[in-house]
């Protein structure tokens, strides 16, 4: 597995923040198509947060939108705690949670695999917060390593972050765009009709837990990573030890019939995932009921929805950050380009092969 770094240029002509009194800048720590993140202090807290800022303009989509509104509705322990957003006089700036352990991208490469005990602990954290947000009618659609981050607690916590490609099935119909990364899509992703966006979620929480077990993607090819071609097979090396119930486990998320494929309730109930079960891991309705901070009140969506139509309008005179922007995917206009020279069959056993 491999990244291009995430750098931010050190001398980013940029506001720290609007409100110059309120957080202390502390470093950069990441770029991406969506702006740069820095890493900020609240002076009167003393707290450390993240700031995602997002340059004025047309950068302040529909799916900047959908990923505020659908995170500030959220609030698990397993998931980046959303605090606010800021309009600075060039960007919308995102406060978010930081967590200071890093992504689990990170941790696996330095590990190169997790046993399976420590696997199942992450799995179980993933699972709870995957769970509170279907319970919450959000479905994420790119849950990956890159996008679970961990707290700095000896025994780390997970956080789901990153909801710009999610859907909330109250306020939209069943996702039918090609969103995601290629390693972690479900195949009915891939046939570009309606799907669930819940049940494919399933599929990308089963290609995480591989990934943490094996130290590699189930469904690439190592010569060539960035080929779609692929059939939905996998298999577990030799080298690799798992248990009876782990397989069973595994070969009932990777079902390509997504009607047939295990669900999340199902999941929470599998004897694999019950084992050593951590006892803070109760009813995700009842955690988000306890995870409120009545010390910081939430700004209401008509504050929010404001706030975004502001940040539509382009700050005069300012410079572009295309020069910062990279390491990001949408699998919407990946897939435009490859429709013309490629399809995607559906097999008499039910296995969905892409072909290019």
């Amino acid at each position: 597995m491999d990244r291009a770094a995430m750098t931010v240029g050190p001398a980013m002509d940029m506001p720290i923040m609007h409100d110059s009194d309120r957080y202390d800048f502390v470093r950069d720590i990441g770029s991406g198509n969506f702006g740069v993140a820095r890493l900020m202090r609240d002076r009167q807290t003393r707290e450390l947060v993240a700031v995602k800022y997002i340059e004025r303009g047309n950068k302040i989509d529909e799916n900047v939108q959908r990923e505020i509104i659908n995170h500030r509705s959220l609030r698990h322990p397993n998931i980046i705690r959303f605090k606010e957003v800021i309009l600075t006089p060039t960007h919308l700036a995102i406060v978010m949670e930081y967590a200071s352990g890093g992504e689990m991208f990170e941790r696996i490469c330095n590990a190169g695999r997790f046993s399976e005990d420590e696997a199942r602990f992450f799995f179980q954290q993933l699972i709870s917060g995957v769970s509170y947000c279907h319970a919450m009618q959000v479905c994420h659609r790119d849950l990956k390593l890159e996008n679970t981050l961990l707290d700095g607690s000896p025994a780390p916590r997970l956080k789901i972050c990153d909801f710009g490609y999610s859907k909330s099935s109250v306020l939209h119909s069943q996702p039918k765009s090609t969103v995601g990364t290629p390693a972690y899509i479900a195949p009915e992703v891939l046939l570009r009709q309606e799907y669930d966006g819940k049940i494919a979620d399933v599929w990308s929480c089963g290609v995480t837990l591989y990934v943490m077990l094996v130290g590699s993607y189930p469904f690439e090819d190592p010569d060539e990573p960035k080929d779609f071609r692929k059939t939905i097979q996998y298999s577990i090396p030799d080298s690799v030890q798992i248990s009876r119930e782990c397989l069973e486990l595994i070969s009932r998320i990777f079902v390509p019939d997504p009607a047939a494929r295990i669900t999340i309730p199902e999941i929470k109930n599998h004897p694999w995932f019950l084992k050593n079960l951590p006892a803070d891991l109760m009813d995700e309705m009842t955690i988000g009921s306890h995870f409120e901070e009545p010390d910081q009140p939430m700004q209401s969506p008509d504050a929010i929805m404001q706030i975004i139509a502001e940040a539509t309008i382009p700050a005069a005179g300012t410079l572009g950050l295309s020069s910062y922007m990279t390491d990001s995917l949408d699998m919407d206009d990946d897939m435009d380009d490859l429709d013309s020279e490629s399809e995607l069959d559906v097999d008499s056993s039910g296995e969905i092969v892409y072909a290019i």
